[in-house]
């Protein structure tokens, strides 16, 4: 089984094959760049390096988000593309799960914070038994007061990963009444190599779409279509 996945979703670029549930090769950046100047040069190189055939690839993984629009619109139409063009199914893996699927078989409750502005973040909550993942809050775009409560009304340790964590640890620190930890930094970002990994159990699982069928998943209006929505109350 080879599986080609990709993340584009936030702030960090990835990409990554997975080959009968060994890591082949990954690339990741979080660096400035755009994903448009990125991402395809990432797969190329990918590819050379790996002399992956990519006939011979059996899905192409994509995070589907939440996350941020324009990364996951890039994404989605590489990975769509590559789909059509190679005749290969989708997987559609929701970005928060992949990030949370970082840290799998972790012993506390995991919590992905990723900044979705106006002090809300994208984030759902996971435990691991081994390495199953239990989905114990799927991912929603809430207030960072809403998740840290529901943390606390658990009672359990957490440990918190995403590019929120900078943002809301100071949120975090004075309103948490668990025990609580963060990521280390090479796992605290998206990595296409957890997309994957997660990929493969969909894929054992049956969950492949085509391509023509995969949509990103935003879980809340764009900035420019929320403000449109305002004028147009306002105007009413």
């Amino acid at each position: 089984m080879k599986i080609l996945a990709i993340d584009s979703s936030g702030l960090v670029a990835s990409a990554a094959v997975v080959s009968d549930e060994t890591l082949s090769g990954e690339f990741t950046i979080n660096h400035k760049k755009t994903h448009s100047q990125t991402l395809l040069p990432m797969l190329d190189e990918l590819a050379q390096m790996l002399g992956l055939d990519l006939n011979a690839l059996d899905a192409v993984a994509v995070a589907k988000g939440p996350g941020s629009f324009t990364g996951l619109r890039i994404g989605s139409a590489t990975a769509k593309g590559l789909a059509f063009a190679l005749d290969k199914p989708i997987l559609s893996i929701p970005t928060v799960d992949a990030l949370a699927y970082n840290l799998c078989g972790h012993r506390d409750l995991v919590c992905p914070v990723m900044d979705a502005r106006r002090n809300q973040t994208y984030t759902g909550l996971y435990r691991f038994d081994g390495n199953q993942m239990q989905v114990i809050k799927e991912q929603c775009a809430v207030d960072i007061c809403e998740i840290i409560a529901e943390i606390n009304h658990i009672g359990s340790p957490v440990v918190f990963l995403g590019d929120g964590v900078p943002v809301f640890r100071p949120y975090i620190s004075e309103n948490i009444s668990v025990p609580y930890s963060f990521a280390p930094p090479h796992l605290n970002r998206q990595r296409a190599g957890a997309v994957a990994a997660l990929a493969v159990q969909y894929y054992i699982e049956g969950k492949m779409i085509k391509g023509s069928e995969h949509r990103p998943e935003y879980l809340r209006l764009s900035q420019a279509e929320r403000e449109k929505m305002e004028k147009e109350h306002a105007a009413g």
